[in-house]
């Protein structure tokens, strides 16, 4: 039962670092809101994993195909993230005495379940975590002999998840008192920028679905020669 174990939390403690959207704007959070409102913007995120871990565990690779061959949700997660990235990158370019009230510690309210909104959403939109979580459940069942192995071995994942989120949470607000506002506000911007990057690869994906894939298969052929 407690086999594959050791995999989970290391695989967990990889998946903490993935370079996504979530990444990012969780890092910015942290240095510009601090350290609870960040832990709110990370558990709206798990949570919309742990919806994609049920709806993965409770299906086949069939949804996986239908995301693959649906390109109109990868093109709407696309908009989705672009959009949030612009949005967010005009409101950056607005806020400036907003930001160094909240760099100073003057006391501003935070919204705590709007950034549990927003890591829900900014995660949820990017349907390649359902694939990932789909790819990680056959991995568990791959390694795991017991019926509730899949179950531990995905909770292993998640709370090692959490928990590595949390120490970059720290370690985060901790670069605070080293950073100006003016730093933060380009941190900022280049977070939105990243945003819309990953809109922009999400959106290609699904216009050019035949493309990239065959893009992605020549990758390896490079590097062999």
């Amino acid at each position: 039962m407690f086999d594959g174990l050791l995999y989970a939390a290391f695989y967990g403690f990889l998946l903490a670092f993935a370079i996504g959207p979530v990444f990012f704007t969780l890092i910015e959070t942290s240095i510009t809101k601090g350290f609870k409102a960040a832990m709110f913007f990370d558990l709206g995120a798990l949570f919309s994993d742990l919806i994609f871990i049920i709806i993965a565990f409770y299906s086949t690779s069939q949804i996986l195909e239908k995301v693959k061959d649906d390109p109109a949700l990868l093109i709407f997660g696309g908009v989705v993230l672009i959009a949030f990235g612009v949005i967010s990158y005009i409101r950056t370019s607005k806020s400036f005495i907003k930001i160094v009230r909240e760099h100073y510690s003057v006391e501003t309210k935070k919204n705590h379940g709007g950034l549990f909104l927003k890591g829900f959403l900014l995660n949820f939109v990017n349907f390649g975590v359902l694939a990932a979580w789909i790819a990680t459940i056959i991995i568990a069942q791959a390694i795991t002999t017991h019926k509730n192995g899949v179950i531990l071995f995905l909770s292993t994942v998640m709370i090692t998840l959490f928990l590595t989120d949390l120490l970059k949470i720290f370690l985060a607000k901790k670069l605070k008192n080293n950073l100006t506002p003016r730093f933060i506000i380009k941190t900022k911007k280049w977070v939105s920028i990243l945003i819309i990057g990953f809109g922009v690869l999400l959106l290609i994906q699904g216009v050019f679905p035949d493309n990239l894939q065959e893009g992605m298969e020549y990758i390896p052929e490079t590097f062999e020669k």
